[in-house]
């Protein structure tokens, strides 16, 4: 193959901030997955992500947005949510006390995704989270 030739595909999708918006990221990255045995999983890691962005930063404001990303290749599922900041501090996965109400989304991300990034930025907090297609070591099979 060619050094600037690639067979991964990339998809982007922007949203208003409303909580509605979950459920078209979810259907959204449902079709584009449609027959991978990835889907399930992608699309309970968009809807984490994208509901945190709603819920926890600037995205879930008046004319606030979130942004989705999703890359496909033979060897990785990769989904981005970037949203709009204006926050003090960065998502983090967290061990939420048994009876708590929050704190439990990006740990369930990090436990079903093969690897979690979480870049911060002046304008936003992007969460990537990265399926192989199969387990690498270290790994785990979704």
């Amino acid at each position: 193959m060619h050094e600037y030739t690639s067979t991964a595909r990339v998809w982007g999708l922007t949203c208003p901030g409303f909580p509605e918006e979950v459920s078209r990221a979810r259907r959204w990255t449902r079709d584009i997955l449609r027959g991978s045995p990835l889907a399930e999983d992608a699309e309970l890691i968009v809807s984490e992500l994208s509901a945190n962005a709603i819920l926890h930063t600037a995205s879930g404001q008046q004319s606030g947005s979130f942004h989705l990303a999703l890359a496909v290749s033979s060897q990785v599922v990769t989904l981005s949510v970037t949203d709009g900041g204006g926050t003090g501090t960065a998502p983090k996965a967290e061990h939420a006390d048994q009876n708590a109400t929050h704190g439990r989304g990006l740990g369930m991300v990090s436990a079903i995704a093969h690897r979690v990034v979480i870049h911060d930025s002046q304008a936003g907090h992007t969460v990537t989270a990265e399926l192989f297609t199969s387990a690498r070591p270290g790994g785990h099979p979704c």
